[in-house]
């Protein structure tokens, strides 16, 4: 964020699978944060002007011939300082004090001693249950730190450093298996780096407002409608901030869920008043896709078509000089390498290159927001609950969930099957909880019995997972009882469908989609 007036803790990560989550628990805390490299210059830093900096763990070694270091200057700033784990190391390193691989290394849960109570302990007592991940430990500490908390196999479990105000822990306080390490978390944040914790959505609406007008004065700006909950909350804020000057369009692909675009139109244009165009592709799309097998060529298709049909649409408005996208902040750290070591960096394109193609400036408010801080804004704008706490659903919907060739009537039974999946699993109370669950229809045909007749029809498969962020994910396990309330009323009320099949696979090895 630039020219933000919110505090700021600033993230170097060195690779650590649990960045990202340092970053949303600080968050929690209302106190805003940035991941950065771990190879940020040092006059970057001081531009961003951090109230403190955590340093994150890593999947390297300190020993290592090149281990990730970060600009020693930071050390100079006269700001708080933790390290977690690979942090410490580093802090112990480049400190003068010692590191060595360990024979007995610590994965898991751990009890540690603390031997005092200020500072980042204040919050708790003589002992702690922690989350440990690591290979080496600190064996000796640097000159001018001192011991804080032990374990049995790890002298030097938390130390600091009381005048320069620099804390290193081997644990993780960022994940739920450490019970109280929010409290450690806190303590770090509220009152060794003196934040204020004005981060909250309010203050976010607040700032975002100004900034949108700043940024778009007099001019147009486009927004391709998904009635996902990104573009969703995307589009209330930038209405709330500049009204008419936002154009919405709304594609209906053909694929989309049961009375998606009556939804869409009806809450966002005859509700919330913005300014909708409405395109009704369906046929065209269907077109394109006819005797289409294979899911990437499905992928391709759709998204070509889409940017096709929305080029054509916002080649009728005049003015138009920006494309508003909902990108996130994972996104934002995935599509750039700010995940410093990390192996795995993909790049993002959130409207299927569309900026590209239309040579329009970006504009991106939800981009140093995490998942769970767009539902919780869109809230703030007054979105329902039913549209925030959406599932995710794949860009190129429905296509990657029928296997084999697209056709209307197979769409329409999968819409059909989709909605009572979802009606069924919002009666149970799991709609939220769950990170998606869906309808699958399969290419092949299986013989039933209806009344007196012999019927030939459809196998559907249904999915329901769990998981954080989508990378990974377990199938649930949904009560025997619902699924046999789902799998009898789509075999009863959808015509072309005699057999529900229930997916128990994981990813990995399984992806969520089948396609």
């Amino acid at each position: 964020m630039k020219n933000v007036f919110f505090e700021k803790i600033l993230i170097l990560d060195f690779g650590s699978q649990y960045t990202q989550l340092i970053a949303r628990r600080v968050r929690e805390q209302k106190v805003y944060c940035e991941i950065h490299p771990y190879s940020v210059s040092i006059d970057k830093i001081k531009q961003l002007n951090p109230k403190g900096i955590i340093l994150s763990g890593s999947p390297s070694s300190v020993s290592e011939k090149d281990a990730p270091f970060c600009d020693k200057e930071i050390f100079n700033l006269n700001i708080p300082i933790l390290g977690i784990c690979y942090g410490a190391q580093l802090i112990t390193t480049i400190f003068g004090g010692k590191v060595e691989y360990s024979e007995k290394r610590e994965y898991g849960y751990s009890l540690v001693n603390i031997k005092s109570n200020e500072d980042i302990f204040k919050e708790l007592g003589d002992t702690a249950d922690v989350w440990m991940s690591h290979g080496d430990k600190v064996v000796e500490i640097p000159s001018g730190f001192d011991v804080i908390a032990d374990t049995s196999n790890c002298p030097a479990a938390a130390f600091r450093n009381k005048e320069k105000n620099i804390y290193g822990v081997q644990f993780h306080p960022e994940v739920v298996h450490t019970k109280e390490g929010s409290k450690i978390l806190s303590v770090f944040l509220k009152e060794i780096c003196e934040c204020s914790a004005v981060w909250t959505m309010a203050s976010f609406v607040e700032y975002s407002i100004k900034n949108i007008k700043e940024q778009v004065g007099d001019k147009k700006v486009v927004c391709g409608l998904s009635g996902g909950v990104d573009s969703a909350v995307a589009a209330m804020l930038i209405n709330k901030a500049i009204g008419e000057q936002l154009i919405c369009i709304f594609v209906n692909n053909g694929v989309l869920r049961k009375d998606e675009e009556k939804k869409v139109v009806d809450t966002f244009k005859n509700n919330f008043h913005i300014n909708l165009v409405y395109v009704d592709a369906e046929t065209r799309f269907l077109d394109k896709l006819k005797d289409v097998v294979d899911p990437e060529k499905k992928r391709k298709v759709i998204g070509n078509e889409f940017i096709v049909v929305f080029e054509e649409e916002a080649d009728k408005l005049e003015d138009v000089e920006f494309l508003a996208q909902g990108t996130l902040y994972p996104d934002v750290i995935e599509s750039v390498s700010v995940n410093g070591p990390s192996v795995t960096i993909k790049s993002h394109h959130n409207v299927g290159g569309l900026p590209d193609v239309m040579n329009l400036k970006l504009i991106e408010p939800l981009r140093d927001l995490f998942k769970d801080e767009v539902r919780e804004l869109g809230l703030e704008l007054g979105l329902s609950e039913e549209i925030v706490w959406r599932q995710p659903f794949p860009g190129p919907g429905l296509a990657v969930r029928i296997i084999g060739a697209i056709t209307k009537q197979r769409v329409d039974i999968l819409q059909e099957a989709d909605h009572i999946i979802v009606e069924e699993i919002k009666k149970a109370g799991l709609y939220k909880d769950i990170w998606q669950s869906f309808g699958v229809l399969l290419p092949i045909k299986t013989v039933g019995v209806m009344g007196d007749a012999r019927t030939y029809e459809n196998v559907l498969a249904l999915r329901a997972v769990d998981s954080k962020d989508g990378m990974t994910a377990d199938w649930v396990k949904l009560d025997y009882n619902l699924l046999g309330i789902i799998s009898n009323r789509i075999i009863n009320e959808v015509k072309g469908i005699n057999r529900v099949v229930y997916d128990i696979s994981s990813k990995p090895p399984s992806t969520i989609e089948w396609e």
